[in-house]
């Protein structure tokens, strides 16, 4: 819990502010998991706190909830083209993802149990896990990162991104907080991983490792 206390204030995910009078902030509860390595032993406990999205109205404290999530289609298309072109895989994982998002809406919680604040209340800034538009704010953050580093939405899929240059060219795939990257462009693969790790707090993994099925 102390972690995810502390991933959430680096991210700045909320303000503490007195409780307006004019609104019901929603709850939020922890959540528990066991997360296990690849070969099933186990990695370490994890909570996480998580908004109860179902809480929230539409049109006062959300709108849009939509986010693009790659075709498996795709993703298998894409492992396809990187075998036979012989392209290297690298796999990245983006870590409190959704936390990277950024409310547009004014949405109030109630502070988390064991987060102490008498007549304080939550003012989200960053899309907490839970809420209505938190995958589509983390799909924008994302999609603005990347397009400013140089790289097109595919017109096909829009969880697709591609950059050509003469070099050659760079695919990069992200599903919910999971990416790929490929392509024959070296240089630029480096540079955006670099990028990447700058606005995001992630891991590289090896190739072998990815396992989407």
């Amino acid at each position: 819990m102390a972690e995810e206390i502390a991933a959430l204030e680096r991210t700045g995910t909320w303000d503490l502010v007195p409780s307006p009078s004019h609104v019901r902030p929603i709850t939020c509860k922890w959540v528990y998991k066991v997360k296990t390595r690849s070969d099933g032993s186990l990695e370490r406990y994890k909570a996480r706190l998580v908004a109860r999205g179902f809480q929230q109205e539409h049109g006062r404290d959300y709108d849009e909830t939509f986010a693009p999530v790659a075709h498996m289609t795709t993703v298998r298309a894409l492992l396809a083209v990187a075998s036979v072109r012989e392209w290297s895989i690298s796999q990245l994982d983006v870590k409190n993802a959704f936390l990277n998002g950024e409310l547009r809406e004014e949405v109030y919680m109630q502070p988390p149990p064991g987060y102490s604040a008498e007549g304080m209340v939550c003012r989200l800034r960053r899309s907490l896990y839970g809420l209505k538009q938190a995958p589509r704010a983390w799909f924008q953050r994302f999609a603005s990162v990347v397009t400013a580093a140089g790289f097109s939405a595919s017109a096909h899929d829009p969880a697709l991104f591609v950059h050509t240059s003469s070099r050659g060219r760079t695919l990069l795939l992200l599903y919910v907080d999971d990416m790929i990257i490929t392509g024959d462009d070296p240089q630029f693969i480096a540079f955006v991983k670099a990028r990447l790790s700058e606005r995001f707090l992630m891991s590289i993994l090896a190739s072998s490792l990815f396992s989407w099925d």
